[in-house]
């Protein structure tokens, strides 16, 4: 690890120690703060985020000197995003509607790693853990109202199997591919405008025209992107 690179960052002190520990389940047990609640994906997250911060040997600052290409929106990615610290806020994480549970990590000189689900690792789960598979099917799935009991049994289950993932070796859970790959530039400081209508400040690369005047995507019903969980969605709105 470069010198410049060995200071701590004081806002993820914590989760870096846990990181240089090898602190697994420290570090599954920080991911539910953010998560909501353990389960196996949100575990996924958390060892594949670890591998990669492990074998690029970078902290982050928050300033996009890493960053972290997710392949999906489900719990995978809030296990990366506490691990590593790539966020959409930071500009650290970029999203790639690929449905895959995979992420790419990269240093700004292009050095990357990528890890994947095992798709066989995968389809062993629901035979493993059968209890768990039905409950999830039942509540998650088909949207069925599960009793209070129920309720409570998956979560025990999501916890025990999420802890369970992180015994299993890296090899048998992942395909893991160094590479080198092209970064986005930095992202750039965009001015603001005050919306016609409403007065509230837009972004000027998202600022439309209303009679004239300066509006925003909602006062203009203009179309706009939508992350939800289906994914990327280009939808329309009505004005205000």
């Amino acid at each position: 690890m470069e010198k410049n690179e060995r200071a701590r960052n004081p806002f993820r002190k914590d989760i870096e120690e846990l990181i240089e520990k090898g602190d697994l389940k420290g570090l599954l047990k920080k991911s539910g703060e953010l998560h909501g609640h353990f389960c196996s994906y949100s575990a996924y997250g958390v060892k594949a985020g670890y591998i990669a911060m492990r074998e690029l040997g970078i902290r982050n600052t928050g300033m996009e000197e890493i960053v972290a290409i997710v392949e999906t929106n489900n719990c995978f990615s809030d296990g990366i995003q506490l691990v590593t610290g790539c966020t959409f806020g930071n500009n650290g994480l970029i999203f790639r509607d690929y449905g895959k549970t995979a992420v790419t990590v990269a240093r700004r000189d292009g050095t990357a790693i990528r890890i994947a689900l095992n798709s066989d690792f995968d389809d062993s789960i629901a035979e493993k853990y059968p209890e768990a598979n039905s409950l999830f099917d039942k509540i998650v799935v088909r949207r069925e109202e599960g009793t209070e009991e129920e309720m409570r049994r998956l979560m025990q289950l999501f916890t025990e199997m999420s802890f369970d993932m992180l015994e299993v070796p890296e090899d048998e859970m992942f395909r893991i591919d160094r590479k080198t790959i092209q970064l986005p530039e930095y992202a750039p400081i965009f001015s603001s405008t005050k919306c016609a209508f409403c007065g509230e400040k837009v972004m000027a690369t998202r600022l439309k025209e209303r009679d004239g005047k300066p509006a925003c995507i909602p006062c203009a019903a203009a179309e706009y992107y939508e992350m939800n969980g289906t994914g990327i969605k280009k939808v329309g709105v009505s004005k205000k």
